[in-house]
């Protein structure tokens, strides 16, 4: 009896200090949110106190939501991988539907956020944040491509600027930094194969572009 009882309470101890540490790790994971939220309103130039709170706010929660998707994804593809007894093709089958719903509560997500942010903000402001969520990648992208091809057409940037804005609309709810940078990568591929079969040599235009820089 008494075996069982010290058993108990030492089961008690180890449940309290994986909670404790589980609310820990919570409790750092807003912060961390938050702060990105904060500095993201802090650059719209948001003259209302009250609307600054309410948008940063919205971020941080679309940073939270985003995040308890991509969890249960990876618990759920965890569970899957273990049920070793699974035949190939209905794994396979289970990891689309896995992938498929997780890409509808993203979606449904994203388009109840920028809703959101219509309400209190400016289009420009808007993109701001859309910007901030992907670390500025496309005006910094847009500009070096105009300054490594100061030839480029306008039809030829505005496709370019197009591109952009769909690979910001996906990285936006991408889970990580480097799969944000992953989504432009892709779409600066693209973007590189359009330029190329528009006549650009673009090592050609690189070379003469660093050349360039350092003469400046």
């Amino acid at each position: 009896m008494k075996r069982l009882l010290l058993l108990s309470v030492i089961v008690s101890f180890i449940s309290s200090d994986v909670t404790a540490q589980i609310d820990s790790a919570a409790i750092k994971y807003q912060q961390v949110v938050y702060n990105r939220a904060y500095k993201i309103a802090a650059d719209l130039n948001i003259s209302n106190q009250t609307v600054y709170n309410e948008v940063s706010k919205l971020i941080a929660a679309h940073y939270s939501n985003l995040n308890d998707i991509y969890n249960k994804r990876d618990s759920n593809l965890k569970a899957l991988k273990a049920n070793t007894g699974l035949a190939k093709d209905k794994a396979e089958a289970t990891k689309k539907d896995i992938e498929t719903v997780t890409k509808a509560d993203i979606d449904k997500i994203h388009t109840q956020f920028i809703a959101e942010l219509n309400k209190h903000l400016t289009t420009t402001q808007v993109e701001g944040v859309k910007n901030g969520l992907t670390y500025n990648v496309l005006n910094v992208t847009y500009k070096a491509y105009n300054d490594m091809i100061p030839g480029l057409k306008a039809d030829e940037q505005k496709q370019i600027m197009e591109w952009l804005i769909e690979a910001r609309e996906l990285a936006m709810d991408e889970e990580s930094s480097n799969k944000k940078h992953e989504r432009f990568g892709k779409y600066k591929g693209r973007i590189n194969n359009y330029l190329s079969q528009r006549g650009y040599d673009l090592q050609a235009e690189r070379k003469a572009w660093e050349e360039r820089l350092k003469t400046k």
